[in-house]
């Protein structure tokens, strides 16, 4: 019976896997993701039933469109596994069993999802633009607000310490958008900010700041195994380039995600 509810919980993430690869590719480019139907981004195929199944499609199409025979992007078949393997670890990380159900934990599984939406989403249109989307992080502010208010029904924490995290996501919302306005353009620094708020309020201190330091010891010695290499044949202003492209929405994401599952299990399982 556990196995038959993993089995399904797999087939979820993957589902939900599918629609990030779809929504990190519309997004950015302004096609709605909830009307329009899914298409080959080179021929502009309509896919079929048959070629929307997550994992599977990718595997039996062995990896083109059936149409133009154009190759499909191996990241869409990694995310949509990934995706489907992550919702088996939180579930296992909760104790999600088929013979105790117990409501508060699917919400806080619920929850937790919609966290992953918003991480995975994050995570995707930075690694390819270096850029986090407004919509995405609004949304994020709705899932944020959303689980604070449900702790404080359920009494689980004081209300003090969220309220003081929603208040600096909100001054950096407005300070942003007024940046935008006047330089035309969004701040990545600020988009990066709004993005460690909503790490802290959806997981916690220790998993936020833990996440942000393993980014920047990893940057820390990428910089210098770079500059080692490169001391006698790159000039400084290509390394400082080089530097400026990491995509910190992107490294902070993932990083968070996996500290957050981690974090997951030791609270549950000690």
């Amino acid at each position: 019976m556990n196995l038959f509810l993993y089995i399904i919980i797999f087939i979820m993430g993957t589902l939900f896997g599918s629609f990030y690869t779809l929504a990190v590719y519309r997004i950015p480019r302004k096609i709605d993701i909830i009307h329009t139907h899914s298409f080959c981004p080179n021929c502009n195929h309509k896919l079929g039933f048959f070629e929307l199944i997550p994992v599977w499609s990718y595997i039996f199409l062995g990896g083109k469109c059936k149409e133009c025979k154009q190759k499909i992007r191996p990241r869409y078949f990694i995310l949509e596994f990934l995706s489907g393997i992550a919702f088996i670890l939180i579930a296992f990380c909760l104790k999600i069993n088929a013979y105790s159900l117990n409501i508060e934990t699917l919400i806080r599984f619920a929850f937790i999802i919609l966290y992953l939406v918003a991480i995975f989403l994050i995570a995707g249109i930075d690694r390819e633009y270096r850029k986090i989307e407004k919509s995405v992080l609004y949304y994020s502010f709705a899932v944020s607000c959303s689980y604070i208010i449900y702790l404080c029904i359920m009494g689980q924490t004081s209300i003090h310490r969220y309220v003081m995290y929603l208040i600096t996501l909100i001054i950096l919302l407005i300070i942003e958008s007024r940046t935008q306005i006047k330089k035309a353009e969004a701040s990545y620094l600020f988009e990066i900010l709004m993005l460690i708020v909503v790490m802290l309020i959806n997981t916690n201190e220790l998993v936020t700041i833990s996440s942000v330091v393993i980014v920047f010891l990893a940057i820390g010695i990428a910089k210098i195994v770079y500059y080692l290499k490169n001391a006698l044949n790159k000039s400084k202003k290509e390394y400082k380039n080089m530097i400026e492209i990491y995509k910190f929405g992107y490294l902070f994401s993932l990083t968070n995600i996996i500290l957050f599952i981690g974090n997951l299990y030791f609270m549950y399982h000690k």
